[in-house]
């Protein structure tokens, strides 16, 4: 996947890239461009956030390092996520 994402295909992949819990995605009306990601459990509880800048969510291989790292934080602090490559 070479070609820039779009914010929906950025938000759906960060869904996928998290289960199975949910990514709830918002981008703040700063004016910055960022787009917040929390990773909820069932529960409905916060177990990690992060801050992806534009230039990131729209170059896929930004976003895929971003994911990556996200979910080994997760990983490391005992969730178990489901296996997930970068789509194509």
């Amino acid at each position: 996947m070479n070609a820039p994402l779009r914010i929906n295909e950025a938000l759906l992949i960060a869904d996928r890239a998290f289960k199975p819990f949910k990514c709830v995605a918002w981008a703040p009306q700063d004016g910055h461009g960022e787009l917040s990601l929390t990773v909820i459990d069932r529960t409905s509880t916060s177990i990690g956030r992060t801050l992806i800048p534009n230039s990131a969510y729209t170059d896929p291989a930004q976003l895929e390092h971003l994911l990556e790292q996200a979910r080994a934080e997760l990983s490391q602090e005992g969730y178990k996520l489901q296996s997930w490559t970068m789509p194509n």
